[in-house]
């Protein structure tokens, strides 16, 4: 597990910003049970059949809403009435918004006591994303969408559900800078590479021969936030989108999900684009798996080493730190990072006509 206090990055333990914590689809079937952030939380569909997440105690006794009879996680016990739900110790009601509406208490003169917090979730591409910050501030920036997710020509992800990692987020993202591993780890060298910091965004182009497939890759990827990366990938007549996500369990441990978005060769998806798809995904998740084994048996690297012909780790650790850091600091933090940065020996994107970003939301 990585080291808590060497990795102190700001006065937070848990950065803010967009993380996903479900598959949509996982709500159907009713309540969950989730723990992230080393909290726990409940998520729920109301009458609204909008998505609801609250913590997961209430805060009279601590009682957790879902009991102990829970199976697997999943909150078969609670009790939802409306948007709201009922603790099932003492009969207290909570709103959406985790306001006291009804139990004994209920109308106590202390409601800040009496209120839990509730934080914002969107149902987003199949995904359940909440907006965390340990300061309880609102959300800085709107989550990840892609249009083509709208389209019927492109087969939808169904994402891949992968273990817990025993490594700090911060060293997932450095890999947005590492220009070296994709020859050695992905067999698909840069022929080009550039990064860019533009606010709550981390860029990275790039381009090369995929050796195994004898067939050249345009990659144009970025996080937004630190949680959520994106990946547009065009490579001979396919073009897709690749999903990784990561959202902090625990402080040191990171849960992984993975998926892509295909456009098929039909206006409208059908069954061969849709199989098309399902072996683009895989073929994907097998090339991702030699990044996750890396991760999962390597020891904390929590002051790299820094060569000249690396890319711009330190720079990507200080946008990261953006996201631990008070809000009142992220201005100036951008401000000194924001622009295109290059890897000293590596040809630019501009040399090599890179043009994939035209629709893309930077």
């Amino acid at each position: 597990m990585a080291n808590s206090v060497e990795y102190k990055l700001g006065p937070n333990t848990f950065p803010r910003g967009w993380f996903i914590v479900a598959e949509s689809k996982e709500l159907e079937v009713g309540p969950i049970r989730l723990r992230f952030f080393s909290q726990d939380f409940v998520l729920y569909r109301g009458e609204s059949q909008d998505p609801i997440m609250l913590d997961a105690h209430c805060n009279h006794m601590k009682t957790n809403y879902t009991g102990d009879n829970s199976r697997a996680g999943k909150s078969s016990v609670l009790q939802i009435e409306g948007d709201a739900i009922r603790c099932n110790r003492h009969a207290r009601c909570y709103t959406a918004d985790g306001e006291v509406v009804g139990g004994p208490g209920a109308d106590d003169p202390g409601p800040k006591l009496a209120t839990i917090r509730s934080y914002p979730v969107v149902d987003n591409m199949g995904c359940i994303m909440m907006w965390f910050d340990p300061d309880c501030g609102k959300p800085e920036f709107d989550p990840p969408f892609l249009e083509q997710w709208n389209d019927s020509q492109w087969v939808r992800w169904e994402l891949d559900h992968l273990r817990e990692l025993p490594i700090h987020p911060q060293e997932l993202l450095d890999n947005m800078a590492d220009v070296r591993h994709l020859r050695q780890t992905h067999g698909c060298p840069s022929e080009y590479f550039e990064n860019e910091f533009k606010d709550h965004l981390y860029i990275q182009r790039q381009g090369g021969v995929m050796q195994e497939h004898n067939t050249y890759l345009y990659t144009s990827t970025w996080y937004t936030g630190t949680g959520i990366l994106l990946s547009k990938q065009v490579f001979g007549t396919t073009a897709m989108y690749e999903l990784i996500a990561n959202t902090p369990v625990e402080d040191g441990v990171s849960k992984l999900w993975h998926g892509c978005l295909y456009r098929g060769n039909n206006t409208e998806a059908n069954d061969e684009d849709e199989m098309a798809a399902k072996k683009a995904q895989a073929r994907a998740l097998a090339a991702f798996s030699a990044d996750f084994n890396i991760w999962r048996y390597k020891v904390p690297a929590l002051r790299n080493i820094q060569l000249q012909a690396d890319g711009p780790f330190r720079l990507g650790r200080k946008w990261y730190s953006q996201f631990y850091a008070p809000r009142e600091e992220t201005d100036s933090i951008q401000e000194n990072l924001n622009g295109i940065h290059h890897t000293k020996g590596v040809p630019t994107p501009a040399e090599y006509s890179h043009d994939i970003d035209h629709d893309l939301p930077f």
